[in-house]
């Protein structure tokens, strides 16, 4: 904690403050999956193409993307306080325009507003967190703040699909108002700035405002979350409009690196990376997010798909692990103040590991409580990843650091989850594609196997479509069968994919600095 700051504490109970934060917080990461599933029913509704209808989902992603990186200097220069109740406010009243939005233009348009507003809760909450309790007790007031990151992703889907099967999909948005004003007023009353950040809005003020950084980080973000976004959906670099948006995505993010490196009053400070722990906390960030979002992803759309379950009960399939995780947390952040933080996130890994290499026994047949248990196994591992990371990463980082490396942090967790569902998308449809062509190869219409369930389909079949249509629909369930196998092995690669890069991430731990035990962030 900074010489400025010891000796102070904030005018009510931590952990009264810790919830009222955790409010807006969870109510933001809960918005970036919520609408996944009811994204039929906008386009439906707003009579446009499922296309147009998925630039609801990146118009948020994009503006949250660019505002994250901004929200340490913007703190800084408008008070803590005022900043995150102003994206609470802008959340809020944008949450109840994109209800009423009358075309999918207005909808995009009031999207970017609510990615504006709910970019800055994140990276502020948990500063404000880092600021609020002292070191020892630092690990559980993380651990409040993870149950909201971690589970939000986990129900969004599951309630986004029960309000849209019961209701309309304009009360995907509606429900943030309540929650929205709540927080308002509770952050009026019990938020307050401390001394370090008071001194530095008062110098802020007289420090010159660095455009060329902002606008280079805007433009970079925004082209890479894009590109991530619509990738898999344009195919990749045979598309120009991809292709043109990588090569800004590139240039701006490269030149932003040096812009911000070399700038005395710079938007990001960069610098925090000389420091090696914090340097593996946000690769070993970037990873937790990358696997979080892909199998968050990956496990509804198996069920959905491939099983034929409906978007409410694939999100049902990931609720209990979410509630696994609410329990978990406090264990882990009573742990992080007893054990080197380390230990914690290897065990966490190891954990992920083993959950990911079980679910190569990704089977058709497979029953509700079986992928149940897969979600839950894997929750274990995540739970025991989230704090001890955070705790690392402020491990001998500068002492008015604080809200730099809370920005910095939640970025790289989203853009972690970009990359890890982009990445699962694209591998998914790929590594389909290639079984299906080995499996059409190998499967010789001469097989004795194959005859008999052409035979067996086609004697079905034929009382109701008489022999010829019978035989050509017969054909196609073949086909149906084999596409739906060659499904099953690249879902089966993936997990084995993510499980190697589990194992891999954990050897950064090797360069990662031992903590102290409940010491963890006492550079703040």
């Amino acid at each position: 904690m900074p010489e400025q700051n010891q000796g102070w504490r904030p005018s009510h109970n931590p952990w009264a403050i810790a919830l009222t934060v955790t409010l807006a917080t969870f109510m933001e990461v809960m918005d970036t999956s919520i609408a996944n599933v009811a994204l039929p029913h906008v386009a439906g509704g707003l009579s446009a193409g499922q296309d147009e209808s998925t630039w609801v989902l990146t118009s948020y992603l994009v503006s949250n993307g660019v505002v994250l990186p901004a929200s340490a200097w913007l703190s800084e220069r408008f008070g803590r306080k005022c900043f995150y109740m102003t994206c609470v406010a802008i959340f809020t009243a944008s949450s109840f325009l994109c209800g009423l939005a009358p075309s999918l233009g207005m909808l995009i348009f009031f999207r970017i507003l609510q990615g504006i507003g709910g970019g800055g809760l994140a990276p502020s909450e948990q500063a404000i967190l880092a600021d609020t309790f002292p070191p020892a007790k630092r690990g559980m007031a993380f651990a409040v703040y993870g149950m909201a990151v971690v589970l939000a992703p986990a129900i969004g889907p599951t309630l986004g699909g029960w309000i849209t099967d019961h209701y309309s999909w304009r009360w995907i948005f509606y429900v943030n108002v309540p929650f929205g004003i709540l927080s308002l007023f509770l952050t009026h009353i019990m938020v307050e700035d401390p001394p370090h950040l008071r001194k530095a809005k008062e110098k802020a003020k007289n420090e010159p405002v660095d455009f060329v950084g902002l606008t280079l980080i805007a433009l970079g973000l925004g082209a890479l979350q894009i590109v991530l976004d619509k990738g898999q959906r344009e195919d990749w670099f045979k598309s120009n409009f991809i292709t043109v948006w990588t090569l800004i995505a590139a240039a701006a993010l490269i030149t932003t690196i040096v812009w911000e490196w070399r700038e005395k009053h710079p938007i990001v400070e960069l610098h925090l990376f000389k420091n090696p722990s914090f340097r593996m906390a946000a690769v070993l960030m970037l990873t937790l997010g990358a696997v979080l979002y892909g199998t968050t992803v990956l496990i509804p759309q198996f069920v959905q798909v491939e099983m034929g379950w409906s978007a409410q009960r694939a999100g049902e399939v990931l609720s209990p692990g979410g509630v696994v995780i609410i329990f978990m947390m406090p264990v882990v952040g009573f742990l992080v103040s007893r054990i080197d933080a380390r230990l914690l996130i290897a065990g966490g890994f190891i954990a992920l590991t083993l959950s990911l290499i079980h679910m190569t026994n990704l089977n058709l047949g497979i029953d509700y409580r079986t992928a149940m248990m897969w979600r839950i196994y894997q929750a274990v591992g995540l739970a025991f990843l989230f704090v001890p990371i955070n705790t690392i990463s402020f491990n001998d980082v500068p002492p008015d650091a604080t809200n730099q490396v809370s920005s910095l942090m939640n970025l790289m967790r989203n853009m972690g989850g970009s990359i890890g569902i982009s990445a699962v998308t694209s591998i998914l449809i790929r590594r389909t594609q290639m079984h299906h062509a080995y499996l059409v190869k190998n499967t010789a219409p001469v097989h004795p196997q194959f005859q008999s369930t052409l035979q067996r389909i086609t004697q079905g079949l034929a009382p109701k479509l008489g022999p010829a249509e019978a035989m050509r629909q017969a054909y196609g369930r073949i086909e149906g069968i084999v596409h739906r196998q060659a499904s099953v092995l690249a879902y089966i690669d993936i997990f084995w994919i993510m499980a190697v890069v589990c194992i891999l991430a954990t050897g950064l731990l090797f360069f990662v600095k031992k903590n102290k035990p409940g010491q963890a962030a006492a550079a703040h």
